[in-house]
């Protein structure tokens, strides 16, 4: 059971397109004739604001290119384009998909993720998180695995996760492409039979509302034969958090579901630290940039003494992630960590395929 409301994703691509678009001035509309014309495409003015222009499939990219040239950054912000498959009537669903010039480019130039989506080519790797205690012993105890999403495009190729997120965020396809990777994490732990906690990385801004959204998702972990014991998920991007509000209703709702969560990349500038205080996670990921070189780094090694000694007196766990080197390890144990993830204790792998 999942989210068909953040599960769909909207259509704008047909063998052929009517293009609906609406020009923040008498100008850009101008500007946008003068394209059309000069590329020899078939348009229609509808009135000072709004043009209309049709093409086959093999021309659109021609044509966004065009548009994505002609127009300056206002512009394209600002200019809101939808679009039909070859009807000159303008519905109600159309006009619901009306996004800006900018954001209809980003959405062409990444069909390859909705493909790859809707061809299943993904999967979740799993990285281990260990017990701090255990850092020196040549087989340290396991707390928990976090999820990390990896997508394949046409050729099977591997696409370096950020750079998905990030093109998936600037093409609104952001709450489909999350929706995605947590079921992938859900699926494939529950098929990896892991025997360990499990993080499940959401983007907050992902989740419109969480008594709606996120009771699918509690709902789906059941039916993997998951507790809600076993899931802990952890708010990534918790730099661009802009409403508060909304992030503490998100979490209450994991939490009053009987679920942990965790905040990653905390100390990674103020923000993370009032994030720390403001919502009280029950676990907090230290940012691997602190971690880097702990060891030779006694600035560094204040910080964190000071991050874990106030997570300790609010009951929080700290982790401390990417931890790549055997001092660095000894450091932060010396500190009191009480967990740790990096590559000195493995690499994310896929532990299972789907069948």
């Amino acid at each position: 059971m999942w989210c068909a409301d953040c599960e769909a994703i909207n259509r704008y691509f047909f063998e052929e397109t009517r293009f609906f678009l609406f020009s923040p001035t008498t100008e850009t509309q101008s500007k946008l004739e003068q394209l059309f014309s000069s590329l020899d495409f078939e348009f229609d003015i509808v009135d000072s604001h709004c043009i209309t222009v049709v093409s086959h499939e093999s021309r659109i990219e021609m044509l966004l290119m065009g548009i994505y040239g002609e127009l300056q950054g206002p512009e394209k912000a600002n200019t809101k384009i939808t679009s039909t498959s070859g009807t000159r009537q303008l519905n109600l669903e159309a006009i619901g998909r009306l996004i800006s010039a900018d954001t209809f480019v980003n959405r062409y130039k990444s069909l390859w993720i909705v493909d790859s989506v809707e061809q299943r080519r993904y999967e979740s790797w799993f990285q281990p998180i260990i017990y701090c205690q255990d850092a020196n012993k040549e087989s340290p105890r396991i707390f928990a695995h976090e999820a990390l999403f990896r997508i394949r495009d046409q050729d099977d190729t591997i696409i370096p996760p950020g750079y998905v997120f990030s093109v998936a965020d600037k093409s609104d396809l952001l709450f489909s492409l999350d929706l995605t990777a947590r079921r992938s994490a859900i699926e494939h732990a529950a098929a990896a039979k892991l025997n360990s906690k499990v993080f499940v990385n959401f983007n907050p801004s992902s989740i419109y509302d969480p008594s709606y959204c996120l009771r699918s998702t509690a709902a789906a972990i059941a039916q993997a034969g998951l507790e809600a014991s076993d899931v802990v998920f952890e708010v990534t991007e918790t730099h661009k958090v802009n409403n508060l509000a909304h992030l503490k209703g998100v979490l209450n709702f994991y939490r009053n579901a009987g679920f942990k969560v965790a905040l990653d990349d905390v100390g990674a500038g103020w923000s993370g630290l009032n994030l720390l205080h403001d919502l009280m996670p029950d676990f907090a990921k230290i940012d691997m940039a602190l971690v880097r070189d702990i060891d030779s780094q006694p600035s560094k090694q204040k910080i964190v003494k000071h991050l874990i000694a106030s997570a300790r007196e609010n009951g929080i766990q700290i982790i401390a992630e990417g931890i790549e080197t055997a001092a660095e390890a000894e450091c932060l144990a010396e500190l009191q960590a009480d967990y740790l993830q990096g590559f000195l204790f493995g690499r994310p792998e896929l532990k299972a395929s789907m069948v």
